[in-house]
């Protein structure tokens, strides 16, 4: 088999809140012990209620924090979370769930695109424009675009452009904090089938933070289901989705309501015939 993009090794982290008079400090285990692989090309979506530490995960595994213990390993080599080189955090990128908070509104999309390439690769001015305006084009957006400025798109444009800016550097995997959450139905369904598209072509890995199963449903490969801290059920798409095991994951499919790309179309369409 080939080497995972991503293997994570009883991952934990704690935090210590700091005690007072006759009051002692106390540890919160935010991430108790996670551990999981990712092949290239496929998705792993990590769901859980806000709290549950499934954004603690992803800030460990795109080296922001690092662990209290375990270990990360990126395209087989292991990770030194406090001396995380360049080359290394060129491997991971984020996208974040407010799109218009991850880009600098003083910045042109232009220059947004172009900066990880300056900072990072010998490529002259030229083809850094010539890779930023590709890759506008790659995300459904165009040339246009690219002397303009964040506050002159829409949010689902935004989320395109911030998905862009993470692909740049051509990352082993990214990791989608939930990346549609933030956007209305209709533009949801663009995103999710624009990540999808992304994928197919360029055999990108995702890592999908989401609390929303429906929206899992559709996208992931793989799905680990987290609470408090904790992995309580992991396992194909098909086998989560048509017999769910854990009785929290049960809890969680009743109580998410349906936003899978068909829903939403389903619930424009019905919204539409009322109007008229």
């Amino acid at each position: 088999m080939a080497t995972p993009v991503l293997e994570v090794r009883d991952l934990k982290r704690d935090y210590i809140s700091s005690g007072g008079f006759l009051r002692p400090a106390k540890v919160n285990h935010a991430v108790k012990g996670v551990s999981f692989t990712l092949q290239k090309g496929k998705t792993l979506a990590v769901v859980g209620e806000s709290g549950c530490g499934k954004s603690t995960l992803a800030r460990m595994i795109t080296l922001i924090d690092p662990p209290t213990s375990g270990e990360i390993l990126i395209d087989g080599m292991p990770v030194d979370a406090k001396h995380v080189t360049r080359e290394m955090r060129q491997k991971v990128q984020i996208v974040f769930q407010n799109p218009y908070g991850s880009l600098n509104p003083r910045q042109k999309i232009g220059d947004v695109l172009s900066e990880p390439l300056l900072l990072n690769t010998s490529m002259s001015s030229a083809e850094r424009r010539d890779k930023a305006m590709a890759m506008l084009v790659k995300v459904g957006l165009g040339p246009e675009h690219f002397n303009r400025y964040p506050h002159m798109f829409s949010g689902g444009q935004r989320q395109r452009i911030a998905i862009a800016r993470a692909l740049m550097l051509n990352p082993s995997f990214l990791v989608l904090d939930e990346p549609v959450s933030a956007l209305d139905l209709s533009v949801q369904a663009q995103i999710l089938n624009l990540l999808k598209d992304l994928q197919d072509e360029f055999g990108l890995t995702y890592v999908f933070i989401s609390h929303d199963l429906s929206v899992v449903r559709y996208i992931a490969d793989e799905v680990m289901v987290m609470y408090f801290g904790d992995v309580v059920e992991h396992g194909t798409r098909e086998a989560v989705f048509g017999n769910p095991q854990h009785s929290y994951t049960q809890t969680l499919f009743a109580a998410t309501p349906k936003a899978d790309v068909q829903s939403i179309k389903d619930r424009l369409a019905k919204k539409a015939a009322l109007a008229g």
